[in-house]
């Protein structure tokens, strides 16, 4: 806080005219309209904020998406012109473009810490990353992942469990989950 007298930024000048593509591209319905988010639909909050189970009527929307979502920016015009960064610390780490959804699902708390000790993903949690990971793979359809689900199923944390039994509905949608003990 200040008891300095400051000027008010200028408002940034409207460029985007009749473009509404991030409003057309929010999986999640996110933008309820023209410059105005709602943050409880925003892929990045429910990936990396939001504690606990997701809502379900979010999930599907999600996709692969596991920490964060840009695709707002990805799709706006004037992104175009951003010039990458070639600066080392805004480069991903090592074996961490596109990890496996079964890794990520099944990480221990010690690889956690230490995969992403000083990382932004720490945010998200331990709990928060492994429930994404098993949306993810609900997502996916890739049925080859059903067993990474089924260990998931009676993990002890009830966020991840409930994630799992949600992943193993997509995957076999005629199948019943079993019973939990």
């Amino acid at each position: 806080m200040t008891s300095l007298e400051l000027t008010p930024d200028i408002s940034a000048h409207n460029r985007c005219g009749t473009c509404t593509r991030c409003i057309e591209a929010s999986r999640t319905d996110a933008f309820i309209a023209p410059f105005q988010l709602d943050s409880n639909k925003c892929i990045s909050y429910l990936t990396i904020e939001k504690r606990g189970s997701l809502p379900e009527e979010m999930r599907e929307g999600i996709g692969h998406q596991i920490f964060g979502c840009d695709i707002c920016q990805d799709v706006c015009p004037w992104n175009r012109r951003a010039p990458a960064t070639d600066k080392p610390e805004f480069q991903p780490r090592d074996g961490l473009v596109n990890p496996a959804l079964a890794w990520l699902a099944e990480i221990s708390d010690e690889e956690f810490r230490e995969k992403f000790r000083g990382s932004p993903v720490k945010r998200t949690k331990r709990s928060g990353l492994r429930r994404n990971a098993l949306i993810a793979i609900g997502n996916s359809g890739d049925t080859t992942l059903l067993p990474t689900v089924e260990r998931a199923f009676y993990d002890s944390d009830p966020v991840v469990s409930e994630a799992a039994q949600w992943a193993k509905k997509r995957l076999t949608p005629s199948a019943t989950a079993p019973d939990r003990e």
